[in-house]
């Protein structure tokens, strides 16, 4: 008996009122911090005490944590933190507990001067962006297993506003605070950084308060996962191990091998190609991006210009293209919106070799920003669409963790390249490959979406239908 599902625009807008929907909006402001502040702004830090572009392209290889995290989200999907696992349950525990890390380490990084010990700003970097990457396991499974299916688009956009919130504070913030306390544009002083980075370590509070005030999810595992479970467990069992040695290959399995193997079964033959399409498909984007902001100081663009038009107006942008992209996926479905994004996301790089050639121009940033940023959100949101659509909630800290690892993973480590590059062609040449390298991901969506409609039309084996 199929459910009656109010519609119209007053249902769509009260599902925003729902507790934890607004708490997903200081959820996801707590997630989005940290990025910029080891990535993009740090990269503007270090080019503005003169780290040359090699190493800050290699620094950029620090946001490899987040693409190395399914290694450790099973233990924060199934392990319990001593003391904070009682008071506020599994989720919540491990949320409060890297939130902390993050601000411990945000406040070593602003007490570290690049110029004068650049290997501890990088530790203290790794050690944001590890627990970062905890901190994303932790939400990602909240969010999932906090409310029903239909109101998880909705927790996705309280989401996305707060993390596109976060970084306008992150990168715009950042350099208006150290602007406004900087005494000379043309020479580098390490106060101003200091200062902003303390406040940045300040903010951390926002999510740590609103983990301490949000409930603990409740899930229930289904029988198909019960059953991915039970005989591998019998099969242990049976091996005649001492208690303690067979209660740990258990434990083992349920955390590593389980969420894995689910996927694998629902899957089966697309699996790999599911896999590879989520490896490269953000691949235009993450290796333009470590680029962006040391472009930006070449071309001669000032702190305030940098803060207004790409951290705030292009986040903005962002927002906007994220709604469009929610309305195309409702429209004409996620994998076509995932094309068009696709499409779009590698042809706005192009934009950024016009931008090259005019020099200093703040509307032709204007306009460059605009584009790219509103494609990057449409392709944002039905890619987080298409990650959701593949997880079990049983198994979604783990299994989302693997998604989005494997997403930042291969664009990372190319994109530690990318200052190598740019020294030797420039960036006119270095815009162009980053077009380029998305054109293998037009085939693989497209490939994708076929296995999607074929597997759609093939009946189940052996499938009881009802009268």
């Amino acid at each position: 008996m199929n459910s009656v599902v109010p519609s119209g625009w007053l249902y769509a807008l009260r599902i925003y009122t729902h507790p934890r929907v607004l708490g997903m909006l200081s959820l996801g402001f707590s997630a989005g911090l940290p990025l910029l502040l080891i990535l993009g702004t740090l990269s503007f830090w270090l080019r503005e005490a003169g780290i040359d572009r090699t190493t800050i392209g290699h620094l950029s290889w620090i946001g490899l944590a987040y693409g190395f995290k399914w290694l450790w989200a099973p233990l924060v999907d199934r392990l319990s933190l001593p003391v904070l696992t009682r008071l506020l349950g599994r989720r919540r525990a491990w949320l409060l507990f890297s939130q902390f890390l993050i601000m411990l380490a945000l406040v070593g990084m602003a007490c570290t001067d690049p110029l004068a010990n650049l290997t501890q700003i990088v530790f203290f970097a790794l050690a944001v962006a590890f627990a970062s990457a905890t901190q994303d396991i932790a939400l990602d499974a909240y969010r999932i297993e906090a409310v029903a299916a239909e109101l998880q688009g909705a927790m996705a956009a309280t989401y996305q506003a707060g993390y596109r919130v976060a970084m306008i504070l992150a990168s715009a913030g950042v350099l208006w605070i150290a602007a406004a306390v900087d005494p000379s544009e043309t020479t580098y002083h390490y106060a101003p950084w200091q200062l902003a980075y303390l406040i940045m370590a300040a903010c951390m509070a926002v999510g740590m308060i609103t983990t301490l005030i949000i409930r603990e999810p409740r899930i229930s595992i289904d029988k198909a996962v019960t059953e991915n479970e039970r005989y591998p467990q019998q099969a242990i069992a049976n091996w005649n191990l001492n208690t303690p040695c067979t209660r740990i290959l258990i434990w083992l399995y349920d955390a590593l091998i389980a969420p894995f193997r689910d996927f694998i079964i629902r899957h089966g033959q697309q699996a790999l190609l599911i896999l590879a399409l989520i490896a490269v498909y953000r691949i235009s984007d993450v290796v333009m991006g470590v680029m962006s902001n040391p472009f930006y100081v070449d071309m001669g663009y000032t702190k305030d210009e940098i803060a207004t038009v790409s951290k705030v107006y292009g986040v903005v942008m962002t927002i906007v293209g994220a709604a469009i992209g929610g309305v195309l996926v409702a429209k004409i479905g996620i994998m076509r919106t995932l094309f068009l994004g696709a499409v779009l996301s590698a042809a706005t790089n192009l934009l950024f070799v016009w931008l090259a050639e005019r020099g200093h121009d703040v509307g032709g940033l204007i306009f460059t920003i605009s584009a790219d940023n509103l494609s990057a959100g449409i392709a944002s949101c039905a890619f987080i669409a298409y990650l959701s659509s593949l997880t079990n909630s049983a198994y979604s800290a783990t299994q989302y963790a693997l998604f989005s690892s494997i997403m930042l993973l291969l664009p990372k480590f190319i994109a530690g390249f990318s200052g190598q590059f740019v020294d030797a062609y420039g960036y006119i040449n270095f815009f162009i490959g980053t077009a380029l390298l998305g054109l293998p991901v037009l085939v693989l969506v497209w490939l994708a979406g076929q296995a999607k409609f074929q597997s759609i039309k093939a009946p189940l084996p052996n499938a009881k239908h009802d009268l």
